[in-house]
């Protein structure tokens, strides 16, 4: 199979092996002509990162780069990111990274021209309107892991650092406006990311599948990033350099990222603030959750989940699925419980009142409380 396309759903995406070397077109594309290349502390003295920046230079576009972001990027990171944009002339941003990179990333764009507070945006009612859309800066995402979909994601998450609790900020003109989706990027990607990242898009699938919101086209894109997961995420692991398997799981990333337009559940509504205060990985901590979560939701859910078992190849209808996230979670190393990622049960109630004001609780199938969520968290321990 060729595993190379240019899309244009839900934008314009150049997919395929070698297309970084399209960088310098995807800014023209975009109409950056002085772009800055924001990603995390961890990528920016990489060399897929600086074979960017080479590509950039020698194309005319300089090699403004800004490698200050955290794992959970909060507003600190933002204010440096927009210092860097403004004090290098820069007219577009390329988001570069994992969701931590493409989220600050878009973040960056975003702000670089308004005037008021990042959280006077956050995706809230038609909060996003407060903005000034023209003073938006143009994105060229290149998403490095196959998990967050952040690159065809109209929101960022970022953290406060001050209250620690993740606020999803959303503006429609935040969706990139090319992305170039490389899967040999993803290849020295190390076995635990692989894992968390996979997961983290099969979550986005899980939840959005899950969701009791009308949006068909999300639901069939759920189901389908949910096929791709099982089969190709443990090739992925398994052999890192298997670039079917991490052309195949990019796809899935971007897929779960689209289908959770259809909303998302306690999975993430307990995630956000167990990384806000604990700075554990986003994709496995949702992983830890999943279990618990699928079973707080199984009267609601089972019977989706029955026809999609048998989609999947999963026996055993809702129960064999159940029993198949496990053994996924097992398979790649997650651990059994969020005890193993450092959360304590002190921490629970702190963590309900974040949880319960998330706007993923929104599209759970079950309507959560501080009551259920507290005895979510404690199941998850």
């Amino acid at each position: 199979m060729n595993l190379v396309g240019n899309w244009s759903y839900p934008t314009a995406i150049k997919f395929g092996a070698g297309r970084i070397k399209e960088l310098p077109a995807a800014c023209a594309q975009a109409g950056i002509k002085r772009p800055l290349l924001v990603t995390d502390r961890g990528l920016a003295g990489l060399p897929i990162t600086q074979n960017a920046l080479d590509i950039m230079e020698a194309a005319g576009l300089g090699r403004g780069l800004f490698g200050e972001v955290d794992a959970n990027p909060n507003e600190i990171n933002l204010e440096a990111g927009v210092a860097a944009y403004k004090a290098g002339g820069h007219d577009g941003v390329i988001a570069f990274g994992g969701g931590s990179g493409l989220d600050l990333g878009k973040m960056v764009a975003f702000m670089a021209g308004q005037t008021r507070p990042v959280w006077d945006f956050e995706d809230i009612g038609d909060w996003w309107t407060r903005a000034d859309a023209d003073a938006i800066a143009p994105i060229v995402a290149v998403p490095t892991t196959a998990g967050t979909g952040s690159e065809v994601g109209r929101a960022s998450v970022i953290t406060n650092s001050q209250t620690h609790v993740k606020k999803i900020i959303f503006h429609p003109k935040v969706l990139p406006s090319v992305v170039i989706a490389d899967p040999e990027l993803t290849v020295g990607m190390p076995k635990f990311i692989t894992a968390g990242t996979g997961l983290d898009a099969f979550a986005h699938c899980v939840e959005a599948f899950s969701s009791p919101h009308f949006h068909p086209m999300s639901q069939g894109i759920a189901l389908e990033g949910m096929r791709l997961v099982k089969e190709y995420l443990p090739r992925a692991y398994a052999d890192g350099t298997d670039i079917e398997a991490r052309a195949q799981m990019l796809v899935a990333a971007a897929m779960g990222a689209t289908a959770f337009q259809k909303g998302l559940g306690a999975i993430h509504a307990m995630s956000h603030p167990i990384g806000a205060h604990f700075n554990t990985h986003h994709g496995t901590t949702n992983a830890v959750c999943m279990p618990a979560v699928l079973r707080f939701n199984a009267s609601a859910i089972a019977n989706r989940f029955t026809d999609a078992a048998h989609y999947l190849g999963i026996a055993g209808g809702f129960s064999g699925f159940q029993d198949y996230v496990q053994q996924l979670n097992d398979a790649l190393g997650i651990p059994g419980g969020l005890a193993a990622l450092g959360v304590t049960q002190d921490a629970i109630p702190t963590l309900v009142e974040g949880a319960i004001i998330d706007p993923s609780c929104g599209g759970n199938p079950i309507e959560l409380t501080t009551g259920n969520l507290t005895s979510l968290f404690e199941a998850a321990l």
